[in-house]
C-alpha cells in the first residue's frame, strides 16, 4: 500500500486531497492541525508519531525530523543497499509527501510584528520533507500547491501514480518553492543583523511578450508579489489586447506622474515623457486641457486620469487614436463607449496603498538599486531668490511645472500655464536645446506671456534665464546649486523674472 505524508499550513482543498487518496487505497500520515483537521472530517489518518516513534516536542519544532520520515523519503527503490537499510531499520516508504509552509511572509508583512513571532514562523521540518522528496521525485510525488491537487488525484485514479514527467515538474516546483522561502528568511535576517551586501529579488512570470522594445527582442513580463499602488503590474485590464513591453513602460512612467496630484489630472504620455498635462475641475476639463495642450503628440499614446472616467470624457477621448486609458474607474457608460474600440487597452489601477520603495535598473554584468524618487517639495515664495516675488497664481504654476518637469526625461524643460502643459522639452544633450523646444511649442500654439517655466536641473549659464525672457515667461522655477546661479539670478531681476529654487533635483536618465 503506497503512503502519503501530509503536513499544510494552507489547508485549502486538503480534506478532499486526503479523502481521495484513501479512495484511491493510500494510507495517508498527518502532523499536528492537519491530523486534527482531517479527523475531524472523518478522513483516516496515521498520526506521525507512531510513524516515527517519538513525539512531538518543543512545541511541534520537532516531529518529522526523523530517520523513519526521512529514510522513507530518500531511499532509491533501485538500490538494493537502500532497500535492505529500510528493511533492517522497519522504516517503510513514503510515496507522496503534502506539504505547504508557514507563512512567514504574511508573519512580517503584519504591521509591528517582533522578530520573535517572526521567527516561530520559520519552517524547519517543511522544507526538509520538501527537499528530501524532491531530491527522490524519480519515485516520490512532492506537493507544495494546492492547484495541483487535482492533476495528482487524477493521475493516481487512471494509472495508480503519477507519472514520472509530473513527479520531475512537482520536483522543480518545491525546490522553487523552498528557495524563495529561504530568500524571504535570508532577506529579512539578514535586515535585523544589519547586513547589506546581498540583494533578493522574487518575481513570477505573469505572461510572455510579443516582442520587446523592438520586435526582433524577445521579452517577459514579471511581477513582484507584494501588491503596490501605482503600478501597471497590478492593474485590472477590462478591455483591450494584451499590453506590450513599450505598454508598460509607458504607462509605469504615466503613473508615476499621476501620483503627482491630488487634484483632478489627466496626462497624455509618448515614450515615457509627458505631452499634454492639465489639472481640472473634473476629468472633464482635465482631459481636454491636456489633449489641448499637444494634440499632434498624443496620437497613439497613453492617458492616465486620478477620477473615474465618465461617459462624457470617454466620448471626448473616443475620437483620438490612443494605445491605453488608465483610471481608478471607468463608469458603465466610459466603457460601453470605449469598448467600441477593439484594441484600446482599459486599465483599472489601484491608486490608493503602499508604493514602490526601491528601483532596480539593470546593465550588463550588473544592477543598480536606489530609493524610488517618491518625494516632490512644494514651491513656496519663500523660496524665491530674486526681487521679483512671484504672485498667487504663478505660485500654483510654479507646482504644478514642478511635478511636471521631474517626470520629463534630462535635459528637462517644461513650459506651462494655468495648470496645464504649453511645452515640454525632454532629453536633449544641454538644456538650452530643451527649453528651446518648450518654448517654441508654447509660442507656436500662441502663449507669449505670463509662462511658467520649470526645470529639472540647475542653470549653468544665464542663457535659458535670457531665452526664457524672450518668450514671454516671468517665473522660473529650478533647483539652484551652480557656481553661476548669481549669474542666472542677476539676469532674472533685469528681465523681471520671479525666479524660485528648490533645493531639490529632479534627474531622470
Amino acid at each position: 500500500m503506497k503512503r502519503a505524508l501530509v503536513s499544510v499550513s494552507d489547508k485549502t482543498g486538503v480534506v478532499e486531497f486526503a479523502r481521495n487518496l484513501r479512495e484511491a487505497g493510500w494510507e495517508v500520515i498527518a502532523t499536528g492541525g492537519t491530523m486534527k483537521l482531517l479527523e475531524k472530517e472523518g478522513v483516516e489518518v496515521i498520526n506521525i508519531s507512531d510513524v516515527t516513534g517519538f513525539p512531538e516536542i518543543c512545541d511541534g519544532r520537532v516531529k518529522t525530523l526523523h530517520p523513519a520520515v526521512h529514510g522513507g523519503l530518500l531511499a532509491r527503490r533501485d538500490d538494493p543497499s537502500h532497500v535492505q537499510a529500510l528493511k533492517d531499520n522497519h522504516i517503510e516508504y513514503i510515496d507522496l509527501v503534502c506539504v505547504n509552509l508557514y507563512p512567514f511572509r504574511q508573519t512580517i508583512a503584519r504591521e509591528g510584528v517582533t522578530m520573535a513571532d517572526a521567527i516561530e514562523n520559520i519552517d524547519i521540518g517543511g522544507p526538509s520533507m520538501l527537499r528530501s522528496a524532491a531530491k527522490n521525485w524519480a519515485d516520490v510525488t512532492v506537493v507544495c500547491d494546492p492547484q495541483d491537487y487535482a492533476r495528482i488525484i487524477d493521475e493516481i485514479r487512471t494509472e495508480g501514480n503519477t507519472r514520472k514527467e509530473t513527479r520531475l515538474q512537482l520536483s522543480a516546483k518545491a525546490y522553487t518553492h523552498t528557495a524563495e522561502y529561504d530568500m524571504m528568511i535570508a532577506t529579512y535576517m539578514r535586515k535585523q543583523a544589519g547586513l547589506p551586501e546581498k540583494l533578493f529579488l522574487e518575481y513570477d512570470l505573469v505572461q510572455s511578450l510579443r516582442y520587446g522594445e523592438n520586435p526582433h527582442q524577445q521579452a517577459k513580463f514579471f511581477r513582484q508579489a507584494e501588491e503596490v499602488a501605482y503600478s501597471p503590474a497590478f492593474a485590472r485590464q477590462l478591455h483591450g489586447k494584451e499590453l506590450s513591453y513599450n505598454n508598460i513602460q509607458d504607462a509605469q512612467a504615466a503613473l508615476n506622474i499621476v501620483r503627482e496630484f491630488e487634484e483632478p489630472f489627466c496626462v497624455g504620455l509618448k515614450h515615457m515623457n509627458p505631452c499634454g498635462a492639465a489639472t481640472g475641475r473634473d476629468v472633464v476639463e482635465a482631459w481636454t486641457k491636456a489633449y489641448e495642450a499637444d494634440k499632434v503628440s498624443i496620437f497613439g499614446g497613453i492617458v492616465a486620469t486620478n477620477r473615474t472616467v465618465t461617459r462624457e470624457a470617454a466620448e471626448l477621448m473616443k475620437p483620438i487614436f490612443l494605445e491605453i486609458i488608465m483610471a481608478p474607474k471607468f463608469d458603465e457608460g466610459a466603457l460601453e463607449v470605449l469598448s467600441t474600440k477593439k484594441n484600446l487597452r482599459l486599465l483599472e489601477v489601484k491608486m490608493e496603498g503602499k508604493i514602490a520603495q526601491s528601483q532596480y535598473v539593470g546593465f550588463n554584468g550588473g544592477m543598480l538599486v536606489q530609493d524610488a524618487d517618491t518625494t516632490t517639495r512644494t514651491v513656496s515664495g519663500e523660496m524665491c531668490v530674486t526681487e521679483c516675488k512671484p504672485a498667487e497664481e504663478q505660485i500654483a504654476d510654479l507646482n504644478f511645472g514642478w511635478r511636471i518637469v521631474k517626470h520629463v526625461k534630462s535635459n528637462a524643460i517644461a513650459v506651462v500655464k494655468d495648470g496645464r502643459t504649453l511645452g515640454v522639452g525632454a532629453g536633449q544633450m544641454n538644456r538650452i536645446g530643451s527649453a528651446e523646444i518648450a518654448l517654441k511649442e508654447a509660442r507656436a500654439a500662441g502663449f507669449t506671456e505670463g509662462l511658467v517655466l520649470a526645470s529639472d536641473g540647475f542653470f549653468p549659464f544665464d542663457d535659458c534665464v535670457t531665452l526664457a525672457g524672450e518668450y514671454g515667461v516671468t517665473a522660473i522655477v529650478q533647483p539652484g546649486g551652480s557656481v553661476r546661479d548669481e549669474d542666472s539670478i542677476k539676469r532674472a531681476n533685469e528681465l523681471g523674472i520671479a525666479m524660485v529654487f528648490t533645493g531639490e533635483r529632479h534627474f531622470k536618465h
